[in-house]
């Protein structure tokens, strides 16, 4: 039996989700959780071999537990799955030691494919969105200049910015002047809601 932990902050589809895959003769949904910040205790207690994540969720997104996972040196294999086809996510993801990333509507069978490809040590990734992925090209913005977006995103004035970050009026202005022209937009809260979009932040 190969045995998942659930990850997703909606019941519902946490629910529907752990009923499809309890349908395979070969998976066992052994943990639910609905927060991020609590999926590094289940993995410990229920020691699942896949861990299907979603991206965004209170406490830890997806990538974060995914990073947290990794640094506690569990052998757990990550799949991500999202409502959010963003090809950022996809290379943040990657590049944090996900195995695989696929999407919410993604047909029971093919998830259930996927959960196994997955423990078997292959990679799985939705065809469309490593298509969009290699088209889109790398996310050209640094961890600083994600930082200060995230904070723009709510249309922030630049000195609370400054002040959450501990950074200087000036320091903050040129990362968002930087990010602005990265992005090819006007403002800073275009810049945010366009990285944003593309799941860079």
């Amino acid at each position: 039996m190969i045995k998942v932990l659930l990850a997703d902050d909606q019941a519902l589809v946490r629910g529907a989700l752990a009923a499809l895959l309890d349908l395979e003769r070969d998976i066992e949904v052994v943990a639910q959780v609905g927060r991020g910040d609590a999926v590094l205790d289940a993995v410990r207690k229920a020691q699942p071999q896949v861990c299907l994540l979603d991206i965004e969720m209170p406490g830890l997104d997806g990538i974060e537990v995914l990073e947290q996972l990794r640094q506690a040196g569990v052998g757990a294999r990550c799949l991500m799955v999202t409502t959010f086809g963003r090809p950022g996510y996809l290379r943040r993801a990657m590049d944090a030691g996900a195995s695989g990333f696929v999407v919410k509507d993604t047909p029971a069978p093919e998830l259930a494919e996927a959960v196994r490809r997955v423990d078997a040590g292959l990679r799985v990734v939705d065809p469309a969105l490593a298509t969009e992925s290699l088209i889109g090209g790398p996310n050209p913005l640094t961890d600083r200049e994600r930082e200060v977006l995230r904070q723009a995103l709510d249309g922030s004035p630049v000195q609370s910015i400054a002040g959450h970050l501990f950074l200087s009026p000036g320091t903050v202005r040129n990362y968002l002047s930087s990010a602005i022209g990265k992005t090819g937009t006007a403002t800073r809260v275009e810049a945010a809601r366009y990285a944003e979009e593309r799941g860079w932040l």
